[in-house]
């Protein structure tokens, strides 16, 4: 049904609610790519007023993409939580953010609705929010997942420790792990993008990995982000999987593209379940997501670029992970062209994520062909760190070798640290002031990691 407002003598009149949504979203490279933009800022206006009188309820009943053609729309509205959806079912899009930004919208109060909140909700109340909003209401949000330590307590920041090497040779990728530790990341995981998909290269970085930890009792995790189908042969081969990881979608069609069925997702994790490597937990799976995918492979139906982005985390919350991550500034200028369009997609996916219930990191990066540099990265990672960013990464050098991307370093997550009196997962803080890395009060000590180098330079070899 078309939806319909009037500023001054002119009336705007938007086709329905896709176009409604898709008009009211903030200026990007990727909606005015695929046709779906607003033709200028006076409309955007207008469809954000209409968005805000629109019910929540109204969301639910008119699904963006057709129920029997997606199984993404399926998965929303098949596990919607009306008891959780219940406190805000009688909310407007401009009340329900109204009450986000209001002092009764508690931790545990968002805790208690997130599983209510579709991504079409978090999307359109996003759409109405300045970035001093998205950061308010994030912050707010405490979501606590743990595997081999616990992620995302009050007052802590976890970084994801990126070893990457153009050719996974295992003596640079130890030499990364080693820097990082020493400067003190890796409590959200030790991650490798690994350059091959070849099955038994694969599985020596995982069993790698996997000697460092178990060598220097490491409470932490490792993870090869390989192909969810890779990572399922080589369980069967009986390889140290720690987390499953898979890149995920908001739509069917654009899962596909990514080679990846829903019911592939459930039969990975209940083959890492089976191996009960965790210690502390067991939320065994990490997704990354990124705006623009969908429109990248031709799959988006017609739906903005962050409203697709906020379906896939209702993807990402059904497996329960322990991770996912927006690699915000990754898939290129096509879909978010400059410094401004990437920060304040950082901030919406951080905030959509948090809301809905998720352990949401951001890849705070750019690519070199963007209209973006380092300092606009400094600018999203300390907004996205005053809004209670679950983790970050680390590169060595903030430059991905294997990638070719820039995203954040090691020193730039002690900056983070330093700046807020930021944490890491508390075992892992534990485990540096063993190694002797760090003090009492979480910094670097000078002459550091005796233990740890000592053992290095035997795996280094």
């Amino acid at each position: 049904m078309p939806y319909r407002t009037t500023i001054g003598v002119h009336s705007w009149v938007f086709g329905d609610l896709k176009d409604l949504m898709a008009k009211a979203t903030p200026p990007r490279a990727g909606d005015r790519l695929a046709g779906v933009a607003a033709g200028s800022a006076e409309e955007s206006v207008a469809a954000r007023m209409a968005l805000a009188d629109l019910p929540l309820k109204q969301i639910l009943a008119e699904p963006l993409i057709p129920y029997e053609d997606d199984d993404v729309t399926r998965l929303i509205i098949d596990t919607h939580d009306q008891a959780a959806f219940a406190p805000i079912a009688s909310l407007t899009v401009g009340e329900f953010r109204n009450w986000l930004l209001s002092e009764a919208a508690t931790g545990e109060a968002l805790a208690g609705v997130a599983r209510g909140i579709t991504p079409e909700m978090a999307a359109a109340v996003c759409k109405l929010m300045r970035n001093q909003d998205l950061i308010l209401v994030a912050r707010k949000c405490r979501v606590v997942t743990a595997l081999r330590n616990t992620i995302g307590l009050p007052g802590t920041m976890a970084v994801r420790l990126q070893p990457n090497h153009p050719t996974d040779d295992p003596k640079g990728v130890a030499a990364s792990v080693l820097d990082g530790l020493l400067l003190g990341a890796g409590d959200a995981c030790i991650g490798i993008n690994p350059a091959s998909d070849n099955v038994a290269v694969i599985g020596d970085l995982m069993r790698l990995l996997d000697e460092i930890i178990e060598r220097f009792d490491i409470p932490t995790q490792s993870c090869v982000l390989t192909h969810v189908t890779t990572t399922l042969e080589l369980i069967r081969r009986g390889a140290p999987v720690d987390l499953v990881f898979q890149s995920v979608a908001g739509t069917q069609a654009a899962n596909r593209s990514f080679g990846v069925e829903l019911p592939m997702l459930r039969e990975a994790r209940d083959a890492a379940l089976s191996l009960n490597r965790g210690t502390v937990g067991r939320n065994v799976m990490y997704f990354e997501t990124g705006q623009g995918s969908a429109l990248s492979a031709g799959a988006h139906h017609g739906v903005d670029q962050q409203t697709c982005e906020a379906r896939a985390y209702a993807v990402a919350r059904a497996f329960d992970p322990l991770l996912v991550n927006s690699v915000v500034g990754f898939i290129g200028p096509e879909y978010l062209n400059d410094g401004k369009e990437i920060i304040r997609a950082g901030l919406e996916d951080h905030f959509c994520g948090k809301i809905m219930g998720l352990p949401l990191g951001v890849d705070v990066c750019y690519t070199n062909h963007a209209e973006a540099d380092q300092d606009d990265m400094d600018t999203l990672l300390t907004l996205l760190a005053a809004a209670g960013i679950t983790y970050v990464m680390g590169v060595p050098g903030a430059d991905d070798v294997m990638l070719n991307y820039q995203s954040t370093s090691f020193h730039d997550a002690l900056y983070v640290r330093e700046l807020f009196g930021l944490k890491r997962a508390p075992e892992f803080e534990a485990w540096l002031a063993r190694m002797r890395l760090v003090g009492d009060d979480g910094r670097l000590l000078d002459g550091v990691g005796t233990p740890l180098l000592a053992g290095a330079r035997e795996i280094a070899a």
